[in-house]
């Protein structure tokens, strides 16, 4: 795949819509055909007029002179009709090719995305992500839109034309066609010149893309700060960058067209000399040299546009590329193919069997961790920032793969499962909670789809958001906004809460889920936490201690290793890490 160009390996991509391509190419080389036709009619009437029964026409038959006008008339709305018929079928066709072409692509490439496991996305920045998605798959519409016919018509002329000028003069087709290698050549070296240039451009659309999309996601952390000028000056820079590689790429271009100016001017003087003095000497007919004077034009004029269609195609072949690239990226997670049987998970515990993991670049966290959570029991993980607790639930949503050892479930290794099923067994409510743009109601039914609305309020209920709901002036149907930026810290929370509830899954986790709020609301969440936690594995990732004080069991963390187990009373009377912190957040020892 690598080895392949990039327009053979749009191509390929394209293959299931060959036949539209093909009915959309004829209509595009037959729009030409027709279109190529009025100066042969010119040449004609000419001859009429001139030769009158002499002419051509009148040599097929038709002697009057006005009947041969008339029939010119005829022929002329026939064709013109012909060529703007197929100029509609031909526009229908490609536009409609491209926006399909642009909808697959994306949704191809979007899905594709949604698949690669968490380390892809630590590599890659989401603007470059986003660039990818929006701008490079908008640039290849552009060049089926418009691109791909000029390419066929512009290669129909240069045929057709050149056919008819070896059937009128030999002579003057010579010199005719004098430019086009000129042309031709100096395309594919403008080509290839263009290529580099335009890669830097969409790799410089895609950094100044990433930037903007942080900085409008972190606007309050910038105006905090005061930083408006630094990350003005950021942007300023990347977006200078981005100007500088099209300016190398606009140089290049804009000199096409002028240099083709003046080859194709070579062709038409020859033209107009060679066939004119061809004409006076009586070896050409008025008529005929009408024809090569005006297909001349027709064939060396639109070869002034290749260096705008060139530029189209390289632009949308270096976009092609990126998101080609992206499709062809291999899927770095693997999947089996079990599935539990109904209400396995239920009895089965979760157990980490000699798990080593470390981030690429960075130290070693888990060395050949042993770990066991019991079916239907709280488990609290507690321990300083970086003792390991979120990667733990990365392992187990498979976000990231042991380096050594495994984590099993129902007696399988987790990379033995489904994906879809193992993630379906799992509600998470994340320390960075995800609402989507759409209503309170809806947000909660993301846990469940088909959940009726008398489902999702039980689950608000229990996990007590249905209060402050129905206090909201729009109740369920308030919109939370982009990212939820409408709702406080624990009014989020809230609501993921209650969309992990109606999942209902065998494991739940919580990680940091009273993070972000008061005292009272965290005596409310617990009570939800303590409710909801009943008959299911619940795992409770959590630095103020008071939030898992009621666990089964609590689990402490250290350096990436468990250095006590047990209970709150009983971690307490040990005297150590989970004693030390308890001391430090509530001053009491009971």
């Amino acid at each position: 795949m690598g080895d392949e160009g990039p327009f053979r390996r749009l191509l390929t991509y394209m293959r299931p819509h060959r036949k539209t391509v093909r009915l959309a190419a004829f209509c595009s080389i037959t729009n030409k055909v027709w279109d190529l036709a009025p100066p042969l009619l010119i040449g004609l009437a000419v001859d009429v007029v001139v030769l009158r029964e002499g002419s051509t026409l009148a040599n097929a038959g038709v002697t009057d002179p006005w009947h041969q006008l008339l029939m010119l008339s005829v022929l002329t709305v026939l064709i013109w009709g012909f060529e703007s018929l197929f100029e509609y079928f031909y526009g229908v066709l490609w536009r409609n090719l491209a926006q399909t072409v642009q909808h697959e692509l994306r949704l191809d490439t979007f899905d594709h995305v949604q698949k690669q496991g968490m380390s892809w996305f630590d590599e890659r920045q989401k603007g470059d992500i986003l660039a990818i998605l929006n701008d490079d798959v908008n640039q290849l519409e552009r060049f089926l839109d418009k691109g791909a016919n000029d390419l066929l018509q512009v290669s129909t002329t240069v045929v057709v034309v050149g056919a008819i000028f070896v059937l009128i003069s030999w002579q003057v087709a010579l010199f005719a066609v004098l430019p086009i290698p000129l042309v031709v050549w100096g395309s594919f070296r403008y080509q290839r010149s263009l290529e580099p240039r335009y890669a830097k451009v969409r790799q410089s659309a895609g950094q100044i893309n990433a930037l903007l999309e942080n900085d409008l996601s972190g606007m309050s952390t910038i105006q905090s700060f005061t930083a408006e000028a630094h990350e003005f000056r950021r942007v300023e820079a990347l977006s200078e960058a981005y100007r500088g590689a099209n300016r190398d790429a606009i140089r290049l271009s804009a000199a096409f067209t002028p240099l083709i100016r003046m080859a194709i001017l070579l062709g038409f003087t020859a033209t107009l000399l060679l066939g004119g003095w061809l004409t006076l000497e009586g070896t050409l007919a008025v008529g005929a040299y009408s024809v090569l004077v005006f297909m001349t034009q027709r064939l060396l004029w639109p070869l002034t546009h290749l260096g705008e269609t060139f530029d189209l195609y390289q632009r949308a072949m270096a976009s092609s590329t990126r998101v080609l690239d992206v499709l062809a990226s291999p899927i770095e997670i693997k999947q089996g193919t079990f599935v539990p049987k109904e209400g396995e998970e239920h009895t089965s515990p979760i157990g980490f069997e000699n798990v080593s993991f470390g981030y690429p670049g960075r130290e070693r966290l888990f060395t050949d961790l042993r770990l066991e959570f019991e079916q239907g029991t709280t488990t609290g993980v507690v321990g300083s920032t970086g003792a390991g607790k979120t990667s733990l639930i990365r392992l187990l949503l498979r976000f990231a793969e042991p380096q050594k050892g495994h984590v099993s479930w129902c007696g399988h290794p987790l990379e033995a499962w489904d994906l879809q099923a193992l993630r379906s067994s799992i509600a998470l409510v994340d320390q960075h909670i995800t609402l989507f743009p759409t209503s309170i109601l809806e947000n909660i039914r993301y846990g469940r789809p088909e959940a009726t609305d008398v489902e999702v309020k039980q689950a608000a209920e229990a996990a007590e958001a249905a209060a402050f709901v129905s206090d909201l002036p729009m109740g369920w149907d308030t919109l939370v906004g982009e990212g939820g930026h409408r709702l406080s810290g624990g009014q989020r929370q809230r609501v993921a809460i209650a969309r992990a509830v109606l999942k209902d899954a065998p494991l739940l986790i919580l990680d940091e889920a009273t993070s972000a709020v008061d005292n009272e609301t965290e005596a409310a969440l617990q009570r939800s936490i303590q409710r909801i936690s009943k008959g299911r594995t619940t795992l409770v990732i959590a630095h103020r201690l008071s939030t898992v004080r009621h666990a089964d069991r609590i689990v402490v963390f250290d350096n990436g290793a468990v250095v006590e187990d047990g209970t709150h009373d009983e971690l307490v009377e040990q005297g150590g890490i989970y004693a030390r912190l308890w001391l430090v957040q509530t001053g009491d020892t009971q």
